[in-house]
């Protein structure tokens, strides 16, 4: 079967000193880029975090500071990542909640605004929890009756993510699924956008899901004593809160979203 794009769709995995967004650097990156003829392209940087990787991120990607010492900093690379990234749609596993929060970071960090509002975000790992709930190995097993060799090495790990999406458009072509609301529906096509919404759990405003949108389309907190309430009502009573986020452990792209609606405001 062959995808089918209206632009290059990029399957990406990163491995990095840990888990905090707002903190933690990548240590490897790896793409896949699917052209809308079929054709692929592939990229994988190591690099120099300039960060401790931490003891328990070792373990789990095998790599030490001492390692990647004689690498190149994100700084370096991050204009390359950027323009093999441009125009492309982006797919991985628990990418929503990690991998393109942790990437967007980097690049906000670097000085280089990577915007991802304009593109189709597809969560393998989503459609995989709704439809089956197992992990990565279990789902490479369960779609592929393969092992996965090399995992948590980003590279196997992107093929892996790739090959699964595939035999997911297999698996589910025609199954129905049943929403918590009732509907009924055969969410997973051969369709960029369709996957996109699927592997989506909520309608995110920022990256990291600590502001969401409402039905009315508008920002809302998702996290803390204003959860539920919309960013423009907590600005209005509570004008210190702004400040606040801006000086706590927020992800830039947080912040960056937080000011956008002061501003519109008139604040």
């Amino acid at each position: 079967m062959k995808l089918k794009l209206k632009r290059p769709l990029a399957f990406f995995d990163l491995e990095a000193t840990g888990l905090n967004v707002a903190k933690d650097r990548i240590v490897e990156i790896s793409i896949i880029k699917v052209n809308p003829n079929g054709t692929t392209e592939s990229r994988t940087w190591l690099l120099n975090p300039e960060f401790p990787i931490s003891e328990e991120a070792s373990l789990v990607h095998g790599y030490t500071n001492e390692d990647l010492a004689d690498k190149p900093t994100f700084k370096q690379v991050a204009k390359d990542i950027s323009r093999f990234l441009d125009n492309c749609d982006l797919a991985g596993y628990n990418a929503l909640r990690y991998d393109i929060p942790l990437l967007v970071e980097e690049f906000l960090r670097n000085d280089v605004d990577f915007e991802v509002n304009n593109r189709k975000i597809i969560d393998v790992q989503n459609i995989f929890m709704k439809m089956e709930q197992r992990t990565l190995k279990a789902a490479y097993w369960f779609y592929l009756q393969k092992d996965l060799d090399n995992a948590h090495s980003a590279e196997a790990d992107t093929q892996a993510t790739y090959e699964i999406l595939m035999a997911q458009l297999e698996r589910y072509k025609d199954r129905e699924f049943t929403s918590k609301q009732g509907e009924i529906s055969t969410p997973v096509k051969n369709d960029v956008e369709a996957l996109a919404d699927f592997s989506t759990f909520h309608r995110n405003a920022d990256l990291m899901g600590q502001i969401i949108y409402n039905d009315e389309g508008k920002e809302v907190i998702n996290f803390g004593k204003h959860k539920g309430k919309t960013v423009e009502e907590v600005l209005e009573t509570e004008p210190s809160y702004y400040n606040w986020m801006m000086n706590a452990d927020f992800p830039l792209y947080t912040k960056k979203l937080m000011t956008k609606i002061k501003l519109r405001m008139g604040k």
